[in-house]
């Protein structure tokens, strides 16, 4: 079964090319925030070409050169949830995790041009492909903490998976990876030419056979992060946020108090649980175990958490000064992380729903 949805005013484009299914995300004024409707669309395809003998694989990319998908819909979480609407953002966390998943699980390759910028719901789309590209452009993070959220749509993950205690240093800091990090952090697997994007999708459309990107393929800067190995696996090992920062302040150096001074822009329970979440998906590792987690968080987000106030602080009022509570990490309590993290019950986030449904 194939799905035609080509109105050039569709947010993303659904269509069958040659022996690929195509997913194009079509946003570029807004770097192609992923919307609810938007991440139904795409499960729904995928859904029908998994079963589809014309359909060998999947290909993802987004319109213009700016931005795969820079994330979720803030704005309009942010409304939804001010309007006394909690339960819109909650639907569409569940639907987009299940997504994520099932990216993850997905019985044919799906290939992801990550052209850009690469950031929250957009690793969640992209990092959990079989074949995820970047180019010299790419750029990804998950800034999650900043906002009051958290790395979620599987990242820790991810991030759990990264050497040593990398996936801690990207998750806290939301440092910004070009491809050689990515690539060395384990968010992307090949680097191509932007150039060579055109010339990609062509040969992956007609040959539907996705080991033709190692024709594509080209060196990847090296990571700027190589030669702080060391010193991120010795801070970033701490038993918490509160121990990392002291062993950064031990440090002293320039590095350490740029690196301190990031994860100090966080929201304290969003840094505290951060960490916590990233450790679970290094002891538990699946994409379903990290999406739970990660979903107990967001659930809790908008009313116990300080989510509404980072989008205020960000993108609403843009002062950059949001009044986090408690205001210092090292005021943090550890009974809070754990309220923030604990079982749903039964708005525990299930994996046996199909796409559209209500509930959690």
């Amino acid at each position: 079964m194939s799905i035609e949805t080509n109105a050039a005013n569709d947010d993303v484009l659904i269509r069958a090319e040659g022996r690929a299914g195509r997913i194009t995300l079509n946003r570029p004024k807004s770097l192609n925030a992923l919307s609810h409707a938007m991440s139904l669309a795409t499960e729904a395809a995928m859904d029908g070409w998994a079963t589809d003998p014309a359909i060998d694989l999947v290909i993802m990319d987004a319109a213009g050169d700016r931005a795969f998908c820079a994330g979720g819909d803030i704005q309009k979480i942010y409304h939804d949830s001010r309007a006394g609407d909690l339960s819109a953002a909650r639907r569409f966390w569940a639907e987009e995790y299940r997504l994520n998943a099932k990216i993850a699980r997905y019985p044919k390759p799906v290939v992801a041009l990550m052209d850009g910028i690469v950031m929250g719901g957009g690793v969640g789309l992209g990092g959990h492909t079989s074949h995820r590209v970047v180019t010299e452009r790419s750029m990804v993070a998950m800034p999650e903490c900043a906002i009051g959220l958290v790395p979620d749509v599987g990242a820790t993950l991810i991030l759990a998976n990264a050497p040593g205690r990398l996936g801690e240093y990207l998750a806290l800091t939301g440092f910004r990876m070009g491809p050689g990090e990515a690539i060395a952090a384990g968010f992307a697997d090949t680097c191509i030419r932007s150039d060579d994007l055109a010339g990609l999708t062509a040969a992956l459309v007609e040959s539907g056979d996705p080991q033709v990107i190692a024709r594509f393929a080209d060196a990847p800067p090296p990571s700027t992060l190589a030669e702080q190995t060391e010193a991120i696996d010795a801070a970033f090992s701490g038993v918490d946020a509160a121990d990392i920062l002291q062993r950064l302040a031990l440090d002293g150096g320039e590095w350490a108090q740029r690196t301190a001074a990031l994860i100090r822009k966080g929201s304290p329970i969003s840094v505290g649980a951060t960490l916590e979440l990233v450790r679970a998906a290094r002891a538990e590792p699946t994409i379903e175990a990290a999406l739970r987690n990660e979903y107990r968080f967001t659930y809790r987000s908008i009313d116990e958490g300080e989510l509404l106030e980072g989008i205020r602080a960000a993108v609403i009022d843009k002062d950059r000064a949001p009044k986090w509570s408690p205001a210092r990490i090292e005021d943090l309590p550890r009974e809070r992380v754990a309220a923030m993290l604990a079982p749903l019950g039964e708005h525990e986030l299930t994996f046996d729903q199909q796409a559209g449904e209500e509930r959690p």
